[in-house]
């Protein structure tokens, strides 16, 4: 009975260990001076921010992440969103990296919202590109957390089943399609669709649902650090810039850009987007 219970309590320990040990995002870190962050967006490669890196490289020591389950990654255990965002804070803490500045893609944007709402301290300036505190409330800014509980669209298991079904044949074609509403070349849209085939499904899945099901849009109150928020068009730019600040309301220093670009502002409209990052960096 003893051996037992100590095999026991050894498997348990062992098991919620690995669990711990999970590595949210992998890390590419160049370049030297003051540390910023790069997220990328839904499904995508660190290497989204390959041209973004080479123009900030010189000036800044860079920190490009790929999360979990995204591009090849190694998926962990869900909550995905929620593990990244804790070992985030976390890997600026036991990097010492001080007053580590920003700058996410969509869901990279909500990340960055997410980590600098609960630890306002700890970060320097923030570049949200193309994201938002709540995105399911991107059309309809009276939607709740709440009135989503019962939606069968935000059924985690049913979503990672649907993402499952996709046949592997085609994928990479029909995406390819799908991201030329996303981002104006169809070389950027080919390699988007390639990052998203090689990622996991059920991550796919459950972190889509994971981030519709999250608000910020109160949290952000929080914040200290400046914000830039770039915005790319949504059918008008007066259209865009209303979504926006209804979505940032609650954020008191930001600035808000509307780019000519769809979604993918650092590929649409590189020049544009180097100058406006470059500018609220710059800034004392």
């Amino acid at each position: 009975m003893m051996k037992n219970a100590i095999l026991t309590l050894f498997l348990l320990f062992n098991l919620s260990f690995g669990f711990a040990q999970q590595q949210a995002f992998d890390v590419k870190v160049i370049g030297k001076g003051q540390p910023i962050l790069l997220i990328p967006g839904y499904s995508c490669s660190g290497a989204v921010w390959n041209e973004t890196a080479d123009h900030l490289k010189n000036n800044y020591q860079l920190h490009i992440l790929t999360l979990a389950g995204f591009a090849g990654v190694k998926p962990i255990q869900d909550p995905v969103l929620q593990t990244v965002h804790d070992q985030l804070i976390q890997y600026i803490k036991t990097n010492k990296l001080k007053k580590p500045m920003l700058i996410g893609h969509s869901l990279g944007a909500f990340m960055a919202l997410w980590v600098s709402s609960s630890q306002p301290d700890l970060f320097g300036k923030i570049v949200c590109v193309d994201g938002v505190p709540f995105i399911s409330a991107l059309t309809k800014p009276e939607t709740t957390v709440a009135s989503l509980k019962d939606d069968p669209r935000f059924n985690k298991e049913a979503v990672i089943n649907n993402f499952k079904s996709i046949p592997n044949d085609n994928y990479v074609a029909n995406m390819t399609q799908m991201m030329l509403y996303q981002v104006r070349d169809t070389a950027r849209a080919k390699q988007i669709a390639e990052w998203s085939f090689a990622s996991d499904r059920t991550t796919l899945g459950s972190t889509i649902v994971e981030m519709s099901l999250t608000d910020l849009r109160t949290d952000i109150a929080k914040i200290k650090s400046p914000v830039l928020i770039l915005t790319s068009i949504f059918n008008t730019k007066e259209n865009s810039e209303k979504i926006y600040n209804e979505q940032y309301a609650a954020l008191k220093n930001k600035t808000i850009k509307v780019a000519d670009s769809k979604h993918f502002i650092m590929y649409d409209a590189p020049e544009w987007f180097y100058s406006a990052i470059d500018n609220f960096l710059n800034q004392k």
